[in-house]
């Protein structure tokens, strides 16, 4: 090998990765706003894991790597009678939370949904809780495992709004391994040295390519990937806590740093000019305004983009439902974002596939009037050709006024608009719907639905007393903070 000109004085750590450690060590939750919307994605998130019990195609997942290992304190996995390492059940929490694309959603220049954190989060809250108590110390409390949500939501949802990982081919699911990372070396006990170390292995490690999310290769990984992330920040906070050295430039080193291997494409992709910097870039300081303004998805199982679209076609169906032989066209009109991730055409080749598909998740609910989980099963699919008929009789147009409203900090809308065309020259309404009804906007209108929800979601799992007495601390803010968290997973558990 030729010698280079490169010294070996070890750098100061990336000023990114000192931005995120100071947060989380410094920050204190202060927003009753960002608390009570914790709350209510507590509920949403483990109530969508229960709903996600019903798959053998997701539980045969689940479970300890070898079976029968007994784990001293081990960490709970909701709905399960599962005990095991915070490792292995933040990945089984995590696969469960996000197996039918039903949690919260996070819409900017990245997407993602922050909620798939609370699989390390609430199994090394669990585990820690169980074993200080053990040993004579206080319990962690439900409070702790909310501030956590609001921290892992912040740095997911911050790093993500100016910077597109999916433009150069990185799965969002990085910026849970490394959001997810931070919060369990904090509830870990991490000092600031330690608190860099973690986060630097976190961007060091090899990332997901987005593959898997997209035709021709959609899959099932799509629906597992965020566990294992949030598993790996585990893993990666437990080996900083046992003294692993740093890699203080893990972002910035000249031709092997994360930048340099993985960013460094993103200039002509993002439109910056060629000499500008390619460090991430902070749209704004981290508090706790993505769990103020997250989005839920109450009305349907369906990729965010297409919340919107579902919607108009609930409304459109009473319209059409006598006339589906009558079809010409459907008229989809919608933004550039849900253009690039979910419009196709073709054969779909699985479940997975088909909740990512604008087209199909616009024709069932035209054609049934409700779209769920199991209408995107292949029994289902195979059941009902019309679906695919009026899949190929559609037409996706972007509206350059949606798109431009998706970006804008001040609205975020999800914009589609769906309109039926039929042989005989006469037309459907075009209904246009901006935003979801678990968009900030529409609070007021979403959270009692959620609530539905999560009761609907209790009920797939537990008796009725069992429901009743979750539901009834659930919501209860107080209540609900100031509960033990080994406690409070004591009533998650078959």
């Amino acid at each position: 090998m030729s010698a280079t000109s490169e010294t070996n004085q070890r750098p100061d750590y990336d000023p990114e990765l000192q931005a995120i450690a100071d947060y989380v060590l410094n920050y204190q939750v202060e927003s009753q706003e960002a608390l009570e919307t914790a709350r209510y994605c507590l509920m949403d998130t483990l109530g969508c894991g229960l709903l996600a019990l019903r798959f053998p195609e997701c539980t045969k997942h689940l479970g300890a790597i070898v079976e029968g290992t007994v784990v001293p304190f081990g960490a709970r996995v909701p709905g399960t009678s599962l005990r095991l390492d915070p490792v292995k059940a933040a990945w089984d929490i995590g696969c469960i939370i996000r197996w039918l694309d039903y949690n919260d959603t996070w819409l900017a220049a990245e997407w993602g949904h922050p909620s798939d954190n609370l699989g390390g989060i609430l199994a090394v809250a669990d585990h820690l809780s169980q074993q200080r108590v053990a040993q004579g110390d206080a319990a962690l409390t439900m409070r702790d495992v909310l501030n956590a949500m609001i921290m892992a939501h912040e740095i997911q949802g911050v790093l993500a709004l100016e910077n597109s990982f999916n433009r150069v081919g990185l799965d969002h699911v990085v910026l849970v391994k490394v959001a997810s990372t931070a919060l369990a070396a904090k509830l870990l006990g991490a000092n600031r040295e330690q608190l860099l170390s973690a986060l630097s292995h976190a961007w060091v490690d090899g990332q997901s390519l987005r593959t898997y999310r997209h035709a021709p290769n959609a899959g099932s990984r799509k629906s597992w990937a965020a566990g294992d992330a949030t598993s790996r920040g585990v893993r990666l906070a437990d080996i900083a806590l046992r003294g692993e050295m740093g890699i203080p430039s893990a972002l910035s080193a000249p031709q092997w740093g994360f930048y340099d291997v993985l960013f460094s494409h993103a200039n002509k992709d993002l439109s910056l000019k060629p000499e500008a910097d390619r460090r991430l870039r902070f749209q704004r300081e981290f508090g706790s305004y993505v769990m103020e303004n997250i989005l839920f998805k109450i009305s349907f199982p369906a990729e965010f983009h297409a919340q919107t679209a579902c919607e108009a076609a609930v409304t459109l169906h009473p319209q059409v439902k006598e006339r589906l032989a009558e079809i010409d066209r459907i008229v989809l009109t919608t933004h550039d974002s849900a253009i690039r991730i979910i419009s196709k055409t073709g054969a779909l080749a699985n479940p997975a596939d088909r909740d990512h598909c604008l087209q199909y998740m616009t024709a069932v609910p035209l054609i049934f009037g409700a779209l769920n989980a199991e209408h995107y099963e292949d029994s289902f699919h195979e059941e009902h050709p019309l679906i695919d008929e009026l899949r190929n009789k559609m037409v996706v147009e972007e509206n350059a006024e949606y798109s431009a409203d998706y970006h804008d900090p001040e609205k975020r809308s999800i914009a589609n608009a769906v309109q039926v065309f039929f042989s005989d020259g006469s037309a459907s309404d075009k209904i246009v719907v901006e935003y979801p009804v678990g968009h900030r906007r529409r609070r007021e209108e979403g959270m009692p639905l959620l609530v539905e929800k999560f009761e609907r979601n209790l009920a797939t799992r537990f008796p009725a007393s069992r429901c009743q007495t979750i539901a009834e601390i659930c919501s209860r803010q107080t209540t609900l903070e100031a509960m033990p968290v080994h406690k409070f997973l004591d009533m998650w558990m078959i």
